[in-house]
C-alpha cells in the first residue's frame, strides 16, 4: 500500500511561520540589493555626465550626488575643522573640511579637502594645512554628507580648527553665520591645493549588493527547507503509522 501522509496541525502551522519569515526577509533582502545596484547602475551613469559648474538647488539630495563638479570662489580660511576617527591604510587621522564660496552663489558649501594623519604625540594638535590664497578653483564629486561614525558622548558644537566626530550640517550652519548646501564636496587630486599634503584618494561607498543576494539566498533556502522538512516528517510519521 502507498506511504500516507499524516497531516499534523502545530507542526503544519511552525512550518508555515517559518517559511513565511524565510521568504519575507529574502524578498527584502533582494529589494535591497536591487536598490544598491541601481544606485551603482546610477553612478556610472553620473560620473560620465558634464560636470556641474554651479551648485545644485536644494530639493532631493540623492537628485545630484555623485555628479562631478567644477567651482570657482574662495575657501573661508576661518572656518575648518576635523572630522577625527578616519582610519586610512591603518593610520588614524583626520578629514579635513572647510567652508568654501563660490562666485555665482550665496550660499557656502563644505569641501571635504582631504585626510591627515593624527599628530601621535598631542592629540588635540591638528593640522595645519596652507589653503589657497584669494580667488581659485575646488573640482571634486557631490556627496551627501561626509560620512559618519559612532558617537561618543555629546557631540561638541562646531568652531573653527574644532575636533568633531561627526559633522553636523544644521549646527555647522548657526555656528559660522553662513547659509550653507546639503551637499559635501570631496574635493579631488590634481585640483588647487593637491600640494598641501593631504590625502584624496576617498573611499569608495560600501555598496555591497552581493552581500544581500547572499543573504536572500539563505533565507529563500531556510524557507524551502522547512517545508522539505515538514513534507519528509509527515511521511515517515505516517509510514510509522502503519507498522
Amino acid at each position: 500500500m502507498p506511504t500516507r501522509f499524516r497531516f499534523r496541525l502545530v507542526p503544519f502551522c511552525a512550518t508555515l511561520v517559518v517559511a513565511v519569515a524565510g521568504f519575507a526577509l529574502g524578498q527584502w533582502q533582494t529589494h535591497r540589493a536591487q536598490a544598491k545596484e541601481a544606485l551603482q547602475a546610477s553612478m556610472q551613469v553620473r560620473a560620465t555626465q558634464a560636470p556641474l559648474e554651479s551648485l545644485p538647488a536644494d530639493g532631493d539630495v540623492d537628485a545630484d550626488e555623485f555628479r562631478h563638479i567644477v567651482l570657482r570662489g574662495e575657501f573661508i580660511a576661518p572656518w575648518t575643522v576635523y572630522l577625527e576617527n578616519r582610519p586610512h591604510d591603518g593610520a588614524v587621522g583626520f578629514y579635513v573640511l572647510t567652508l568654501f564660496k563660490p562666485l555665482d552663489s550665496t550660499r557656502a558649501v563644505v569641501v571635504m579637502r582631504g585626510w591627515a594623519p593624527r599628530d601621535a604625540v598631542d592629540r588635540a594638535r591638528v593640522p595645519q594645512v596652507p589653503l589657497p590664497a584669494g580667488l581659485t578653483q575646488v573640482e571634486g564629486v557631490l556627496r551627501r554628507d561626509a560620512g559618519h561614525v559612532m558617537q561618543l558622548g555629546q557631540p561638541d558644537a562646531p568652531r573653527p580648527q574644532a575636533i568633531l566626530q561627526n559633522l553636523d550640517m544644521t549646527a555647522l550652519a548657526q555656528a559660522s553665520g553662513w547659509t550653507l548646501s546639503p551637499y559635501v564636496i570631496e574635493q579631488r587630486a590634481g585640483t588647487a591645493g593637491a600640494a598641501d599634503g593631504l590625502l584624496r584618494d576617498w573611499p569608495a561607498p560600501a555598496l555591497g549588493s552581493e552581500r544581500h543576494r547572499g543573504y536572500a539566498v539563505q533565507w529563500y533556502a531556510l524557507s524551502a527547507m522547512a517545508i522539505l522538512f515538514f513534507i519528509v516528517t509527515g511521511y515517515r510519521r505516517g509510514r510509522n503509522d502503519k507498522i
